[in-house]
């Protein structure tokens, strides 16, 4: 990396991992808008189900789209321009009037959300030694849990004081500061760009072929399976079979989240320390005990409840930073730009994926309930437990 600015790496990663929080946080805070947007838009629940899908579809197709190009810019242009655009759909998710609006703003969102995401995680690859990969992930990753902790709740909070635009506007607001930080802190990435002789339409055609290149994007691929077969439909079940009353659902992201700010950090520095198959393998025997015991319990009481959501939080969420760590060593760093770009668009569509198998298999009940719950516990433990196979398989590239 380039830099001239003598900015830290760790300063570095916190700017990215501000990227990352407004990423998470526009995503996220639809989900619980629901029920206000169906009413003030006058939506159908699929409605609502086509605008929250347009984000991941469009985020998919455009990772793939971009990925045979995503190694012939300077990473930081590409991040300024990707984040600038989904800043203005955030914007435009805020300013919509009608169901069309607002679906056509989240593609938009989803689009260069997904580009930018993808090419914040290439930097972090760039810059941050292998010895140090995992730290550096635990770091960008603990914004998910300040997002689960504090923005989801706040947005909340905003929608009910205001209207349902506020959250998108505040974030767009955010994003804006974050946009000129980066101009400023952010130094130019483009040693991947120095090899002579580059030609990366060969380079694309060779990591299409690269069957290491593959294997961790399957990874990701069982990771996400393995995690999203419960997240959709966990708040639900918890309202409708444990016992949890609707009102202190944001205790569940508030305690999860704010033990994962701590845990998560703690997580990388053990992976590097370790060994991040090691690491990996520990946190999945832990999420697939706390999954099958939170999908196969009745009622319980809120400390429980809590108890319950802050080990899911802690292992089933940190089992993404050693595999992340681990797909982001898979190919060349003059590949890494277009290997992110794949691995983001293979997330963003396994989510999607995996989203319709849930769907197929729970019921709601005529009380409220979620019936075959626990199928999707035992589903989500056995893909778990296959993607310590998967790891396993997933070498270090020269």
């Amino acid at each position: 990396m380039e830099s001239g600015r003598g900015v830290s790496e760790r300063t570095l990663l916190l700017l990215l991992a501000c990227v990352q929080f407004t990423h998470i946080m526009d995503f996220m805070v639809i989900m619980p808008l629901g029920p206000q947007l169906m009413r003030e838009l006058n939506i159908t629940a699929a409605q609502f189900g086509h605008i929250i899908s347009a984000f991941a579809i469009t985020a998919g197709v455009a990772g793939l789209a971009m990925s045979p190009f995503a190694d012939r810019f300077d990473r930081k242009k590409l991040l300024l321009v990707c984040y600038a655009g989904f800043t203005l759909g955030t914007l435009a998710c805020g300013l919509s009037t009608t169901p069309d609006m607002l679906m056509i703003s989240r593609a938009m969102c989803g689009a260069f959300g997904g580009i930018s995401s993808a090419t914040l995680l290439t930097i972090v690859g760039d810059v941050v030694p292998a010895e140090r990969r995992a730290r550096g992930m635990g770091i960008i990753m603990t914004a998910f849990s300040v997002a689960a902790a504090l923005g989801v709740p706040l947005g909340l909070k905003l929608a009910q004081w205001w209207k349902w635009e506020a959250p998108f506007l505040v974030i767009a607001a955010v994003a804006s500061l974050v946009w000129v930080a980066l101009i400023i802190m952010l130094p130019p990435v483009r040693g991947h760009l120095n090899r002579e002789g580059t030609d990366h339409r060969k380079d694309f055609l060779s990591l299409l072929k690269n069957r290491n290149a593959w294997t961790g994007i399957a990874l990701m691929m069982v990771c996400v399976m393995g995690h999203f077969m419960v997240i959709p439909y966990l708040s639900p079940y918890l309202v409708g079979n444990v016992g949890l009353a609707e009102n202190h659902l944001f205790l569940v992201y508030l305690v999860g989240g704010v033990v994962t700010i701590f845990t998560g950090p703690l997580v990388g520095k053990l992976a590097d320390q370790h060994g991040r198959f090691r690491m990996f393998t520990i946190l999945i025997a832990f999420a697939c005990l706390i999954i099958f015991h939170i999908s196969t319990s009745g009622p319980l009481p809120l400390w429980h409840i809590l108890l319950n959501s802050a080990i899911f939080f802690i292992f089933a969420s940190g089992r993404f930073i050693p595999a992340q760590a681990m797909i982001s060593l898979a190919v060349p760093s003059a590949r890494r730009g277009a290997y992110m770009s794949l691995v983001s668009c293979a997330r963003d569509l396994s989510s999607g994926v995996t989203a319709a198998i849930g769907s197929a298999i729970v019921v709601k009940g005529s009380g409220g309930e979620m019936q075959h719950f626990n199928r999707l516990g035992l589903l989500a433990i056995t893909i778990s437990l296959a993607s310590i196979w998967v790891f396993r398989q997933v070498k270090v590239a020269e």
